[in-house]
């Protein structure tokens, strides 16, 4: 129920990056192929014929184990003696007992339960273990039982060895021969495991990139800081002449959405050199010394396509200030793939003909070591789009849908403040989404309206089934902030108030900037606490009663009233001092920054700024009641009321508008109409001229 005045941008991530080796059309390389670029269906190559031979021998290999295993059972001497005396062991020619340097065998048979002479029901093959001590009675034994047996030639120990270990050793030689061989011969140095510190980049050209400069909208400065790369790239005599040289790197700076990345591929379509594209969390894996590996081999293979441009995607993942936060004294892997980045931009082998272009959103977190000139010589801040820039945006991806006659962009941009090149491209999507879902022929203002809302507060839950009395709550809540926004000169102008749910909230006061703002006075900021107080004062001034609701709005007037006090320097007691937290205070210092005396003066300062907001918007209310309780009777019948009709509201005016009930009676009757009436008589029995049949009562 708590409304949301400061836009917040979204976060809008870069696409990951992976390995990519094609040939200069996109094409995988190498590989017989056959008619049209596919492959041959009927080409078997040595791999998969290696993978073949490695599972059948497999499977013949747990055959034989399992044959090996249910072969013969061992038992002990006195059972098997127990089984000769009891006559259950075959001694025809076919099953005789052998014996040799490790074992006795012989084949045990059960005769049938009740028909001892019928034959025989099975064969089982048992063998005693030859103890060396106690052979020579065991042989004793079978004499005395007058059992024939037939002496066995042992093998040779190496023979035994190569019957029982060759399988095993054959599938290990076959795994490391197609598995390990082919990760060695992958590349990335000596070893099996040498792939792994290869760099897995994307290599682009000029054809493979579809968008330019055209494509980026909104951010003209930083365009210009980049066509001054691709011009260095395409002509660096041009600028040698007088002693110049080329930049060896350019940092994106700017919050999620911008366009960093959409930047860095419009230099991908627009310059004639190579284009190595790799994210930042690509570099560090499971292996320790891996990414600074991918670091060297990024640059190696630059460095022989020179000219050429890196771009290196969310480059804080491992160019985060070194020495910083708790270490373990062990190893640290990002550190060391930081080092590497350092020592390969400026280092003794220093190129001119590599630039890096690297992004982030989190520069305040990077080592100085990496921003400093040499490195990165230019760092260009792609900021958040001004109104001009959000119409060009606007414009850029509306060439893509079908716009309406009536549509009105600057309008649009006007109400979107604060919104990021994502968010602006994500609205003119969900309007082209809503308005083919209800069959339109081209997007209306009303779509774009309501993607913009989408976009930024969620999608309206006009399902949500709410009780009435806590619809009651809600409309005097918001109506509240109306009221508070509409009376209040400071404010900024109210645009639309709804108590449909969207999104997290159950409620919300729209409101409509009439320009860009990068800064807020004193007297800005006190409206915003004002207006936040409307929705409590006005729920216990109609229900007198207090509800949880207005959470959200506590928090931001707070939040307010302490960056007044601590941090903007609005405060008489306080004065001109600093008081908020350090950013480069460790989370270990326990070291107070202020006195007890300070921080209590701060404490009575904020809830004096909270008091006597407070008993303003209480005071604006009371004069202005009526107006409260027309807009929550209003936002009762309506559900969401704009500008002009609340305007109308506050002077007292009727509003000439069907209701929700109205609608929900037109839906229904639309749908009784839709379908068909079952008639009592047949049709082939009625007259020209008979009256209309009634419903059957069935």
């Amino acid at each position: 129920m708590s409304d949301d005045k400061g836009p917040r941008p979204t976060k809008h991530d870069a696409d990951g990056q992976g390995s990519d080796r094609r040939g200069p059309k996109g094409e995988d390389s190498g590989g017989p192929r056959g008619p049209g670029g596919g492959k041959n269906p009927n080409f078997m190559s040595r791999g998969a014929l290696g993978w073949i031979l490695l599972g059948g021998l497999a499977i013949a290999l747990l055959l034989m184990m399992n044959h090996h295993s249910h072969s013969a059972k061992e038992v002990t001497w006195k059972q098997f003696k127990t089984h000769a005396e009891q006559n259950e062991i075959l001694l025809d020619p076919q099953h005789e007992i052998v014996m040799d340097d490790r074992r006795i065998t012989a084949t045990l048979v059960h005769p049938l339960q009740g028909f001892p002479d019928q034959g025989l029901e099975t064969e089982n093959k048992v063998f005693v273990s030859i103890n060396p001590k106690i052979q020579p009675l065991m042989i004793h034994d079978l004499d005395q039982l007058e059992l024939p047996y037939r002496i066995k030639a042992s093998r040779d120990f190496l023979w035994n060895m190569l019957f029982s270990w060759g399988p095993i050793l054959l599938i290990l030689f076959l795994i490391y021969f197609f598995v390990f061989r082919s990760l060695r011969n992958a590349g990335g140095g000596p070893g099996m495991l040498g792939n792994f510190g290869r760099s897995r980049h994307k290599v682009l050209t000029k054809e493979h990139s579809s968008n330019t400069l055209d494509d980026v909208a909104g951010i003209d400065e930083a365009k210009d800081e980049v066509a001054e790369i691709i011009e260095f790239l395409k002509n660096p005599k041009k600028f040698q002449r007088l002693g110049g040289r080329v930049p060896r790197g350019v940092l994106l700076i700017g919050p999620p959405g911008c366009g960093k990345t959409l930047l860095a591929k419009a230099v991908a379509g627009e310059a004639d050199v190579p284009f190595f594209s790799i994210s930042g969390s690509d570099f560090v894996e499971m292996f320790v010394g891996v990414g600074a590996s991918r670091v060297r081999d990024l640059f190696k293979q630059a460095k022989e396509s020179s000219p050429c441009i890196i771009f290196l995607d969310e480059i804080d993942a491992v160019g985060r200030r070194r020495g910083s936060g708790f270490s373990s004294g062990g190893h640290d892997e990002r550190e060391q793939t930081l080092n590497a980045i350092l020592v390969e931009m400026d280092g003794f082998d220093s190129l001119d003909q590599v630039i890096v272009v690297a992004s982030t959103n989190r520069a305040d977190v990077l080592d100085p070591a990496l921003t400093r000139p040499g490195r990165f010589d230019r760092q260009v801040h792609v900021s958040l789009p001004d109104i001009k820039g959000r119409v060009e945006i606007f414009k850029v991806h509306s060439k893509k849908v079908k716009m309406g006659p009536g549509v009105d962009l600057e309008k649009l941009a006007r109400g979107t403040p604060m919104f990021s090149g994502a968010d602006l491209e994500a609205i003119i999507n969900e309007a082209a989404i809503n308005a083919t879902m209800a069959t339109k022929d081209f997007i209306e203002q009303a779509d774009l309206e309501e993607a913009r809302d989408k976009v930024r507060w969620g999608r309206a839950r006009k399902s949500h089934k709410i009780e009435e009395d806590e619809k009651r709550v809600i409309a005097y809540h918001e109506a509240g902030h109306a009221v508070a926004t509409y009376f209040d000169s400071d404010s900024e102008p109210l645009h639309k108030v709804t108590i449909i749910p969207r999104g997290p909230t159950l409620g919300v006061t729209f409101m409509l900037p009439e320009k860009d703002k990068h800064i807020h006075s004193k007297k800005q900021l006190l409206a915003m606490m004002r207006v936040s107080y409307g929705g409590r004062i006005s729920e216990e001034m109609f229900t007198g009663d207090q509800y949880n609701g207005t959470g959200g709005d506590i928090r931001m007037a707070t939040n307010i009233a302490r960056a007044m006090v601590t941090e903007y320097g609005m405060s008489d007691r306080v004065g001109f001092v600093y008081c908020g937290d350090e950013e480069d205070r460790q989370p270990w210092d326990s070291s107070d920054s202020m006195s007890d005396q300070t921080a209590r003066i701060i404490d009575e300062e904020i809830k004096a700024v909270i008091d006597q907001t407070f008993a303003e918007t209480t005071q604006l209310l009371e004069k202005h009641r009526q107006q409260v309780e027309d807009l929550a009777q209003a936002l009762l019948q309506y559900e969401t009321l704009n500008a002009e009709e609340i305007k109308k509201i506050m002077a007292g005016q009727p509003l000439h508008k069907a209701t929700v009930s109205d609608l929900l009676e037109a839906e229904k009757s639309k749908a009784e109409v839709s379908q068909p009436k079952p008639i009592s008589t047949p049709v082939s029995d009625l007259d020209d001229d008979a009256p209309s049949a009634m419903p059957s009562p069935a």
